[in-house]
């Protein structure tokens, strides 16, 4: 598997791979974000009717528990992926996301059964944030173990493009079970059939999975008994690898996540809630960006195999950090957004415009994230590779990212000021071009076999 040359049969070895690791990773992701995308309508069936900015705070903090949750599911399911296998455990991943989408479209609302919604709610995420937390480590690691060295950036970007197409497919779904429904139908009972459709979606994943093998990095490991017993201490005790962590963390992911995050969700809630955009026009303004930016992510993937992962996801997050602001103020001029009276826009929305700075946004997160996997993988051993990695990645993208919108929403409705939402992503991308550039070394030339 070292360097070896890509014949016609590692090609179709290798796609049939990523195919199905992808499929599985894109439901995944497509059942976490139909919450997210749902937001402001969850919002008012789910919570006390009153004060709307206080059910949309509470709407995003039960979404935000499943990004929080996400460590632990990377802990516990990264520690049995290194003991068990890659295979057996993002099936079991993507079982337990399926069932907890498919429950959460059952669910009742406020209305009909009180506290006892938000709770369930609030449970169902839980779940959902532990199924993701140990699905990306495993599809991730799969795709990595099975691609050659010099190729490795350019395979696993694959499975960075299922983040924004989950989000992009959960979009589509959305919007149009809302135009053959029509507004009102859909607020009612329509936003159920998302979450309904993810089960013939996960059925269709699992049936595909089961078919492969474990990863032949993996087996030669096991058949040498190399295999962790706790890869939990072996990752956090060992002085090192503890270190590793702690850098790809604050050097890669936490930079990572807020650039994810602020560009693919914070920027909907911004033209939402902030900018008063409606509700359709807001979600095709930023729908059709993370299509077209979709191919960037393999782009700058296979790009790190050849210049180094580091310095395109650190270019990324100083970008990012430097123009949000310039972008943000931007879009407030090209939604016709009136500061004296937000329900009375100055203009109609400059659609074209508004999509042009939600891309420009998405071509930041491609930076970031289509080199991450194989940066990851890259350096962490193989006994405790989807434990060391998992952590990192989940507490970047799960806590600093997943807190985005909240924070943002939060810190706007107190201050008043439209900009407030932004200094904590763009301190988090500074803090990580700071420490990534200066304590991180590429990895594009290691061997992940040994």
């Amino acid at each position: 598997m070292s360097h070896q040359p890509e014949s016609t049969s590692t090609k179709m070895n290798i796609w049939t791979v990523i195919g199905a690791s992808s499929a599985g990773t894109l439901i995944e992701w497509y059942d976490f974000y139909i919450f997210g995308s749902l937001a402001t309508i969850i919002s008012s069936l789910f919570f006390p009717k009153g004060n709307d900015v206080v059910a949309l705070l509470l709407t995003l903090a039960t979404f935000a528990t499943g990004f929080i949750i996400r460590p632990f599911g990377a802990v516990f399911f990264g520690a049995l992926g290194d003991i068990v296998g890659r295979k057996y455990t993002f099936l079991v991943t993507l079982i337990l996301m399926g069932s907890s989408t498919f429950a959460i479209g059952l669910l009742p609302t406020y209305e009909t059964a009180g506290i006892l919604a938000p709770l369930l709610l609030l449970f169902l995420r839980l779940l959902q944030g532990l199924a993701l937390g140990g699905e990306y480590g495993g599809a991730a690691t799969y795709v990595a173990e099975h691609s050659p060295n010099e190729r490795r950036g350019f395979y696993t970007s694959f499975i960075q493009t299922t983040a924004t197409m989950g989000l992009f497919v959960s979009l589509g779904v959305i919007l149009s079970t809302r135009s053959i429904l029509g507004e009102s139908a859909f607020t009612e009972w329509g936003w159920r059939i998302p979450f309904a459709l993810s089960s013939i979606l996960v059925v269709f994943s699992y049936y595909i999975r089961r078919k492969l093998h474990e990863s032949p990095v993996y087996q030669d490991l096991k058949k040498t008994g190399k295999v962790s017993r706790n890869p939990i201490r072996d990752s956090l005790m060992h002085k090192e690898n503890r270190r590793m962590v702690i850098l790809a963390l604050f050097g890669a992911t936490a930079g990572q996540g807020v650039v994810w995050y602020t560009g693919q969700f914070y920027a909907l809630y911004y033209l939402q809630t902030v900018l008063k955009v409606d509700f359709t026009l807001a979600n095709i303004v930023v729908a059709v960006p993370l299509l077209v930016a979709t191919p960037f992510f393999i782009v700058f993937g296979g790009l790190s195999d050849r210049i180094g992962r580091k310095k395109i996801m650190m270019t990324g997050c100083l970008m990012a950090a430097l123009t949000y602001i310039p972008i943000y103020s931007a879009m407030a001029t090209a939604s016709g957004f009136n500061p004296a009276n937000p329900a009375e826009p100055l203009h109609a929305p400059n659609t074209a415009v508004l999509m042009a700075l939600v891309f420009i946004q998405v071509f930041w997160v491609t930076m970031v994230y289509g080199p991450i996997a194989a940066f990851l993988v890259e350096i962490f051993p193989t006994r405790i590779r989807y434990t060391s990695m998992s952590l990192p990645y989940h507490i970047g993208n799960g806590v600093f990212g997943g807190l985005v919108p909240l924070i943002g929403t939060w810190m706007v409705d107190k201050t008043g000021d439209t900009h407030a939402g932004l200094y904590y992503p763009i301190a988090v991308a500074l803090i990580t071009f700071v420490v990534g550039t200066t304590m991180l070394k590429e990895s594009n030339t290691h061997s992940i076999d040994t």
